[in-house]
This record gives C-alpha cells, sequence and structure tokens, in this order.
C-alpha cells in the first residue's frame, strides 16, 4: 500500500515539474516570438534595402571603405535622406517645373503613361498628407442577412453615384476591408440605416480586422490571455 502511494506521489511530481516546464516554456515562446518576429523583419527590410541603394552609393560615400565593417541599414538612411531632399526640391518653384515638364514628356507615351498614372495614384492615396480619413467604423450585414462584417464609413455618396441611386434613397460609402490584409477589400453604398455604427475608433476596429478577430478593444488581448491560460492550465481544462 506504501509502496503503491509512493509511486503514485513520484508520477504527479514528474507530471506538475513537466507542467512547469511546458508552461515556462509557451510563455516565453508567447513573449518572445513577437519581439524577434519584429526584429527579424526589420533585419530583412533593411537588408532588402541596402542591396538596391548602395550599387547607385559612391563607394567614397560607403562607411564600409572606412570602417572596414558592412553596417546593415546604411543604405535606408541614405534612402531617407535623399527622399527627404527630392521632397523638398519638389516644393519648390524649380523643382515644380521640372516635375510637370517630366510628366509631360510620360503623358505622351502610350503604354507608359497609363503604368504611371497608376502608379501616381496609388502612392497619392497611400501617402496623402491630407486629413482625409475615415470617419467612424460600422457593422454591415454582408455578404447576406443575418451576418455582419466590420467596415468604415467614408462618405456619403455624390455626384453621378448618388444620382443615379437617389430614387433608393440616400447611400453611404464604406469601405469593406478583408482579413488579414486591410488594404484590399470592397467599396459597398449602403443606406445609413442599414449601419450599426461602433463606438470604438477606426484604429481598434483596424486591429479586429487584422488579427482575425483575436485582439478586441474592450477585452483582453489574445497574447495575454495565451499567458494565463498557460499559467494555470487546470482552469482552462476545467473550463473546457
Amino acid at each position: 500500500m506504501n509502496r503503491r502511494f509512493y509511486d503514485n506521489h513520484v508520477v504527479r511530481r514528474r507530471r506538475s515539474v513537466f507542467a512547469w516546464l511546458r508552461g515556462s516554456f509557451l510563455t516565453g515562446l508567447v513573449v518572445i516570438a513577437p519581439i524577434g518576429l519584429t526584429l527579424w523583419l526589420i533585419w530583412t527590410v533593411a537588408g532588402w534595402v541596402d542591396s538596391w541603394v548602395l550599387p547607385f552609393v559612391p563607394i567614397w560615400l560607403r562607411p564600409d571603405q572606412y570602417v572596414g565593417l558592412n553596417i546593415r541599414g546604411v543604405g535606408v538612411v541614405l534612402f531617407l535622406i535623399f527622399t527627404v531632399v527630392v521632397g523638398w526640391l519638389a516644393k519648390g518653384i524649380i523643382g515644380r517645373s521640372l516635375i510637370h515638364w517630366g510628366e509631360s514628356l510620360v503623358h505622351n507615351l502610350p503604354v507608359i503613361r497609363s503604368v504611371y498614372k497608376g502608379l501616381k495614384q496609388i502612392a497619392e492615396t497611400v501617402f496623402a498628407q491630407s486629413d482625409t480619413s475615415f470617419d467612424k467604423a460600422c457593422l454591415v450585414e454582408y455578404p447576406r442577412k443575418g451576418i455582419w462584417a466590420i467596415a468604415f464609413i467614408s462618405k456619403t455618396a455624390k455626384g453621378e453615384v448618388d444620382a443615379k441611386i437617389a430614387r433608393e434613397g440616400g447611400k453611404t460609402a464604406v469601405f469593406l476591408p478583408t482579413t488579414p490584409n486591410p488594404t484590399s477589400g470592397f467599396l459597398l453604398f449602403v443606406p445609413k440605416s442599414d449601419l450599426i455604427e461602433l463606438e470604438m475608433s477606426v484604429e481598434d476596429a483596424a486591429k479586429l480586422v487584422i488579427s482575425a478577430g483575436l485582439v478586441y478593444p474592450d477585452g483582453q488581448p489574445a497574447a495575454s490571455r495565451a499567458i494565463e491560460e498557460i499559467r494555470d492550465p487546470a482552469t482552462s481544462t476545467d473550463e473546457s
């Protein structure tokens, strides 16, 4: 009887040790993984930019010629300086004149002008410095009744679009993003009565879309919940 009790005690103790090791490992993984992936992404992007920029930089301007080390990120710094200088020149009269002259040449080229116009519109939309942004986040029934999706209220329909659908009442332009890439989605014109405006900010709604519903603004982040479950596996087991 004592022997069996001793064996059971040893087995339980081993299980508790393994459970502690497993919980500590997973907790550390949850903490380290985002940091490691972020640093890896920065390191990779810096190397990619260097590979594009440094071939155009004169050898006497490269720090590795004086230090003897290949310093990653030099191309990023030079690219930022070059971009700032170009932007400063483009704001002046001479810079604007050169840009207009160059665009007039491009517009005379059949295929290139279409590509240039498209890329210019995309760049102006993405990097616009104006205060134009989505008004609020909302819920809209999509793709059918009874299924709700998060969308962003843009503006009230105007111009030809409003004139064509005016007989059906005023419509609101909403952008329905996709998960996990919110930069792509659908532009919908929906009656305002069919929208449910949300109190959460546009940024919080975007986080909800990007995380595929794992991070709610009014709740605990998924990473924190995972850490709590790892620290107390018995609680999560009892709940299930």
